[in-house]
């Protein structure tokens, strides 16, 4: 795992960069919340690619719990895919109430989030 700092205004974000799934349980989530929290990054980017598709589905509760605990500490999160595809109207909708936030976003690029955050 490699972290590539970026600053865009005030915010000092981290994107998080892998070939790896790195998160594959709600601790594995917020193991990088509290590294990338105590780490001074004021918001992290995620790509999808990066996350257990057990991730967005969400029976599962894992989505919630992680995302509950971002919101809690007031740390941005950006997660990066194609959600074009999405097919589940329930994770859409998920989605679209997320974006309609600042704390969580599913985006589709990391310029994206660029443009989102100034």
């Amino acid at each position: 795992m490699n972290i590539q700092s970026h600053q865009i205004g005030d915010s000092n974000i981290a994107e998080i960069i892998s070939d790896k799934v790195l998160v594959q349980s709600t601790d594995d989530g917020l193991q990088l919340l509290g590294d990338m929290y105590y780490s001074g990054f004021d918001a992290i980017i995620l790509h999808s690619k990066n996350i257990t598709p057990e991730f967005f589905d969400l029976k599962t509760g894992m989505a919630g719990e992680i995302l509950q605990k971002f919101s809690n500490y007031r740390m941005r999160l950006f997660i990066v895919g194609d959600f074009s595809q999405v097919t589940s109207k329930s994770l859409a909708d998920f989605f679209r109430e997320s974006n309609n936030g600042k704390l969580v976003n599913f985006i589709g690029s990391v310029e994206d989030v660029f443009e989102k955050i100034k």
